[in-house]
């Protein structure tokens, strides 16, 4: 039986550190790619830290292919993304968004991980191995909200992102298992972020404190116990 590899985005903190720790616990080879530093490197021998700003979209093809092209295809038993870094800000009303805010958060949220998928797909096209990409959504992507109309779009695409390579891969003669997972309201700092803005700034904010404090947000850890259970299942639906 061959190992399993996994590159997520997002390791140095919250969901996607909890869930790296888990796949490497199992004995998974985990390549984590974020903007921050990470100590998982000198915690795990499986562990793959690479720092990069997914900002920088025109060089994530290069990034992906350095990391799967070494890859042997006979080593390999499940190969997976996971795509779990993204921003919550700006949260202000549209018209007081400035061009290079919505663009950083477009490019993180969403073109990102149009791109990863891409290239993952097209970099692991060879292999026989089960393939999967697990795309990290939101409720936002369904419910509009004032002061949010970059954060509920950018996840709104998402879902519809992943339900068209879905398809795409269903005539495919080793398809990816393309998933959308919506983790609900999670204690990360994304949801710090939104209870510490001013409400006349961001009118929800006294929403996403009043669930902090009556103990509504799931944790880092629980959710990324559900992202490696999905991880694990042989098949699975499109939507989660």
């Amino acid at each position: 039986m061959g190992n399993r590899y996994f590159i997520i985005t997002g390791t140095s903190k919250g969901i996607g550190r909890e869930l790296a720790k888990l796949c490497l616990e199992k004995g998974d080879v985990v390549y984590g790619i974020s903007r921050g530093a990470s100590d998982l490197e000198t915690m795990y021998e499986g562990y793959t830290h690479v720092q990069f700003d997914l900002q920088d979209i025109h060089h994530i093809d290069d990034l992906i292919a350095g990391i799967l092209k070494p890859i042997s295809p006979l080593d390999v038993e499940c190969i997976g993304l996971i795509n779990n870094a993204a921003m919550l800000e700006p949260l202000k009303p549209i018209d007081q968004c400035l061009a290079n805010e919505i663009s950083a958060h477009l490019n993180i949220s969403l073109a990102a991980p149009m791109i990863l998928t891409s290239s993952f797909i097209r970099y692991t096209n060879h292999m026989t191995a089960r393939r999967k990409i697990i795309n990290v959504s939101s409720t936002s992507g369904s419910y509009p909200a004032p002061s949010m109309a970059t954060y509920c779009t950018s996840k709104s695409g998402i879902n519809m992102f992943t339900q068209c390579v879905a398809m795409e891969q269903a005539s495919q003669p080793n398809p990816v298992t393309m998933i959308a997972f919506d983790p609900g309201m999670v204690d990360t700092e994304l949801q710090e972020v939104a209870r510490g803005k001013d409400a006349a700034e961001f009118v929800l904010s006294g929403v996403f404190r009043e669930v902090y404090e009556t103990g509504q947000l799931k944790s880092p850890r629980e959710v990324a116990l559900a992202l490696l259970e999905l991880l694990e299942e042989k098949t699975v639906s499109v939507e989660e």
